[in-house]
């Protein structure tokens, strides 16, 4: 069946950094977009950052509040998804969660992140 594992999340100051991790199995993970997104207390879940597949020139979009600091990445031999995330801010504090998308849309756990001030 299918399964998209997060790791990674934690505690860390304020400037750190972390790098998450989303394992994927079940389906073809070189076909489908992968996207991170996140969700802080009483907030709507957003788009962190999407890297698209081959078929689309494995093009990459983040949002605004993200870019330059978050980098997304794909090794698509390992069929796991990457995020590299720098310069951490009090604001990043959030649950992640790895998504996947083609003709069908698969969700991970979450995993969660927090950033002391």
């Amino acid at each position: 069946q299918v399964q998209l594992v997060e790791s990674g999340g934690g505690l860390v100051q304020a400037g750190g950094s972390l790098r998450l991790s989303c394992a994927a199995s079940g389906f073809t993970f070189s076909n489908y977009a992968m996207s991170w997104y996140r969700q802080a207390p009483g907030k709507e879940r957003e788009l962190v950052a999407v890297i698209r597949s081959v078929s689309f020139g494995g093009s990459i979009t983040y949002a605004d509040s993200v870019k330059g600091r978050f980098t997304i990445s794909r090794d698509n031999a390992k069929n796991t998804v990457y995020l590299q995330m720098n310069s951490l801010k009090a604001e990043d504090t959030a649950v992640y969660y790895c998504n996947a998308r083609s003709y069908s849309s698969y969700w991970g756990q979450g995993t969660q992140v927090t950033v002391s001030s």
